[in-house]
């Protein structure tokens, strides 16, 4: 039986309909979406990094400063720990270092997150 004619049940020739491939997205549109990405990597590459610094307080739980550093700085468990535990012998520690515009961000949220509960939780950020 060839691509485009068929033999029926009862002799009867079929004719199966041309089947023709999606239309594919235009070209220009991935590389423009490959473009956008590589300039965001350039220009986290151009802002610099920037070292977060967790500052130790008397009144934050240590449980709660697990917790920040695990859901909005992504820490291993045993990472945050031993973060919280240098910081709290130490008076500060470092968290990570990351690309400013996201040192800012993380930083943010874990001070709103912190603010919410009442707790004095303080980060600062250090060029690097």
């Amino acid at each position: 039986m060839s691509e485009i004619e068929g033999i029926g049940v009862c002799g009867e020739t079929a004719v199966s309909p041309i089947i023709t491939p999606p239309i594919l997205p235009m070209m220009a549109e991935v590389e423009w979406d490959e473009e956008i990405a590589l300039d965001e990597q350039t220009e986290e590459e151009e802002e610099g990094l920037a070292k977060v610094i967790i500052h130790n307080d008397e009144v934050t739980p240590m449980d709660f400063v697990i917790v920040i550093l695990q859901r909005i700085f992504q820490l291993l468990p045993l990472e945050a720990e031993h973060v919280m535990v240098t910081a709290h012998f130490n008076g500060l520690a470092l968290v990570a270092t990351l690309p400013l515009s996201e040192a800012k961000k993380r930083v943010g949220k874990a001070h709103f997150a912190a603010q919410l509960e009442g707790y004095p939780l303080q980060f600062t950020i250090e060029l690097v």
